[in-house]
């Protein structure tokens, strides 16, 4: 069940296309204090075939596409080379609103990589030179040692950038938008993209 009042949803008001309702709920999740509103979760598909998913940021969403930014040698980098497809799941529970959203995901050009990578912190950018994500670590100690030369390297070399970090931008192909409800009458509109316009459609809970 879900607790608290919750809004309402008129689909007959939604805008043509999807991004700008995406926006207005983003910003109402802000407002009633959702930590971490721009959280999603990824899912792909790895070489085999095989489904994952993972939590990461939102660095922006326009008419061009939804960007992410990952180490193109970790796990979900590699199976974007292999299966440049992928889905993001945003849910915000204080509104019981859930976004999923579907297509194709391209790199962007190197230079807008580089400028997300020198607009992270210190500590993040430290972590994502050291290159080792997801493999076998011995112990703590192990990462804390190399976590921290990394940084005094960050901290020598401000403008170095690990040419493997890739700001990727998913061009949406459909978009959901999920509107729950107490009483178990959900409220589902789906936009799907036709040519260079959206279909907008109703789905049953």
């Amino acid at each position: 069940m879900f607790a608290g009042e919750l809004p309402s949803f008129e689909p007959h008001t939604a805008p043509s296309d999807p991004e700008p309702l995406f926006v207005d709920w983003l910003f109402e999740a802000v407002d009633v204090g959702v930590r971490e509103p721009h959280a999603m979760t990824l899912s792909t598909v790895d070489p085999e075939g095989n489904p994952d998913a993972r939590v990461l940021i939102l660095k922006n969403v326009d008419a061009d596409g939804w960007q992410f930014a990952v180490h193109a040698a970790s796990p979900k980098g590699r199976d974007l080379a292999a299966h440049g497809r992928a889905a993001l799941t945003f849910y915000w529970p204080q509104l019981a609103r859930q976004v999923r959203v579907r297509g194709p995901v391209t790199a962007e050009p190197a230079e807008r990589s580089a400028a997300d990578f020198l607009a992270r912190s210190p500590e993040a950018r430290a972590e994502a030179l050291l290159g080792f994500q997801s493999r076998p670590l011995t112990d703590l100690a192990a990462r804390d040692a190399a976590t921290a030369a990394s940084l005094e390297r960050v901290e020598r070399e401000p403008g170095l950038v690990t040419p493997e970090w890739t700001l990727y931008s998913l061009r949406a192909e459909q978009v959901e938008f999920w509107q729950g409800d107490q009483q178990r009458n959900h409220t589902r509109l789906q936009y799907a993209r036709q040519g260079k316009v959206w279909a907008k459609q109703l789905l049953w809970p």
